[in-house]
């Protein structure tokens, strides 16, 4: 083990052999805490056929990759993948380990955790350092921000949703450390990922669209839901919603934003018949223009967006789609 603190690390997340975007926003801010606690930038990556695919880690900011390349582990295998990123942590002691709030990220980071008796908070919306150099693990709570920290128990953990830091500059000319580590396959695992099946999305995905609109409970019944769908198509825009919505049927769990869902950055964005509660909008922290149509004036989420519209949206939709639709035929014919 090297003097001083250990390292920081990022458990990087792999797709069909490619990197996924939210491990290189992590690097990018694992670097900045590395920089500042005076340590290395660090990360593990676990697949099949990964050597020779590492330089993005790299031009990211890992100074050294972990690397396990196993046939075992052509698909996301969590007890293989535990024991692996568990046995690395216990010899190489890092101070701090980020993962994606992925499917992957979610159900890994509470395994790894458990096994090394370490906190663990989800879905950070910021990561920082305090006087103490203790890492403040920001989430939406009580109506606003609430900082974590684990002062005692190493490593700090944490996950967070791609989208909430930005893409680091890549370097290409950065060359790191590659270390091989051994997978332990021949333990008793009770678990065995036999196929993925992998679920093309009708629509543009939320986290890349350039136009969102979300739907709340404002929207009242299906019909009113249908409404918000409707100015979503007409807007060629993809549809998002809060937590009520999916409570309400209305629509699927993965299109929810916000803390525990989607993080979108769209050029435009309007949030409907919701009231602006901090767990949704801290999904749309990077939007350019934001705007909110609600009938209630006094809602808080008219303190928190460019535009405000008070008003029914059950009536006031319908004629918003009309003057959207009407508008594109006059640009047709002229």
């Amino acid at each position: 083990m090297e003097k001083g603190l250990g390292p920081v690390w990022v458990v990087a997340e792999q797709r069909e052999c490619r990197i996924r975007g939210v491990s290189l926003q992590l690097l990018g801010r694992a670097r900045e805490l590395a920089d500042q606690l005076g340590t290395r930038t660090e990360a593990i990556l676990l697949g099949q056929h990964m050597q020779g695919r590492l330089e993005p880690l790299m031009a990211a900011g890992a100074e050294r990759v972990y690397l396990g390349d196993h046939t075992v582990l052509s698909h996301y295998e969590p007890e293989i993948y535990t024991e692996t990123i568990v046995q690395l942590a216990c010899a190489h002691r890092p101070e701090i380990i980020l993962m994606g709030s992925t499917a992957m990220g979610r159900e890994l980071a509470p395994l790894v955790a458990a096994r090394l008796e370490t906190g663990l908070t989800a879905h950070c919306t910021d990561l920082r350092l305090n006087a103490n150099m203790v890492l403040e693990q920001i989430i939406p709570a009580y109506g606003g921000l609430l900082s974590i920290v684990c002062p005692k128990k190493r490593p700090q953990m944490a996950t967070v949703a791609k989208g909430v830091f930005p893409m680091p500059a890549m370097d290409g000319n950065t060359h790191g450390e590659v270390i091989m580590v051994a997978v332990p396959t021949d333990g008793q695992h009770r678990l065995r990922t036999l196929e993925v099946v992998t679920r093309v999305p009708d629509d543009v995905p939320l986290e890349s669209a350039e136009r969102v609109v979300a739907g709340g409970a404002g929207a009242g019944d299906p019909d009113g839901w249908r409404c918000i769908a409707e100015l979503a198509g007409t807007l060629n825009a993809a549809l998002g919603c809060t937590r009520p919505a999916v409570d309400e049927g209305w629509a699927p769990l993965e299109t929810m934003i916000g803390q525990s869902g989607r993080m979108v950055s769209p050029k435009l964005y309007i949030g409907v018949g919701l009231s602006g509660e901090q767990q949704h909008m801290v999904g749309i922290s990077g939007a350019e223009l934001m705007v909110a149509i609600n009938n209630d004036q006094h809602s808080p989420v008219f303190d928190q967006v460019d535009i405000g519209i008070v008003e029914d949206c059950r009536s006031f939709l319908p004629l918003l789609i009309e003057a959207i639709k009407s508008h594109k035929e006059k640009r047709v014919t002229c």
